[in-house]
């Protein structure tokens, strides 16, 4: 996206907090995926690939989640406090979408 676009829509700030979340989200499915195929294997190597790709896995879901909450971008402590982030985020989203309808 181009400087300007950025400034008008906002995703010059968000674009990082766009991409963490999304990775995060990518990282929390790649664990349940991981914990799923676990439990369907019988074969002791595949058991022990999937149990370090699992590990390997939460570890960086985790990484993920303290940089999120390091910079502010996730209140895992605060339910009313994370509440509102979202629907500030989603206010975003849909003002961006009109903004672009304009175009």
């Amino acid at each position: 996206m181009n400087p300007i676009m950025e400034n008008l829509t906002g995703m010059n700030v968000l674009s990082d907090q766009v991409i963490a979340t999304d990775f995060l989200i990518a990282a929390k499915s790649g664990v349940r995926n991981y914990a799923l195929a676990l439990t369907e294997t019988a074969s002791p190597q595949v058991r022990e690939a999937l149990k370090n790709q699992l590990n390997q896995a939460i570890a960086t879901h985790e990484k993920i989640t303290n940089l999120m909450i390091s910079r502010g971008w996730y209140n895992a402590y605060d339910m009313n406090q994370q509440l509102q982030m979202d629907i500030q985020n989603t206010d975003t989203a849909l003002n961006m979408v009109n903004q672009a309808s304009r175009y």
